[in-house]
């Protein structure tokens, strides 16, 4: 792969994280491992292998759509501490 030397502490500068000489150091050599094990992983030969979005199947779990009876307005609006024409009122949030 041979990157150019990442920037760790301008890329922690973007993040605004303050890091010390030493997590500098730190995570240098961590970014260097994992660049090292990338490059490793780009030369297999994966030209037989199909494209998966997840290693494993994914099943919809939710159920089907069905009609079911609501609450009326008048229900709704019951336990509301303040409604004005049919309609909940509640405190302004935004200036």
């Amino acid at each position: 792969m041979s990157a150019p030397r990442l920037d760790v502490r301008y890329t922690a500068q973007l993040a605004r994280l303050h890091l010390t000489n030493d997590e500098v150091a730190q995570f240098q050599t961590q970014l260097s491992e994992v660049l090292r094990y990338v490059e490793q992983l780009q030369s297999l030969d994966v030209s037989g292998v199909e494209p998966t979005a997840h290693a494993n199947p994914v099943f919809d779990v939710m159920r089907p759509d069905q009609d079911r009876p609501g609450l009326t307005q008048e229900e709704a609006l019951a336990n509301a501490p303040r409604q004005a024409n049919g309609l909940f009122m509640v405190p302004k949030v935004i200036e």
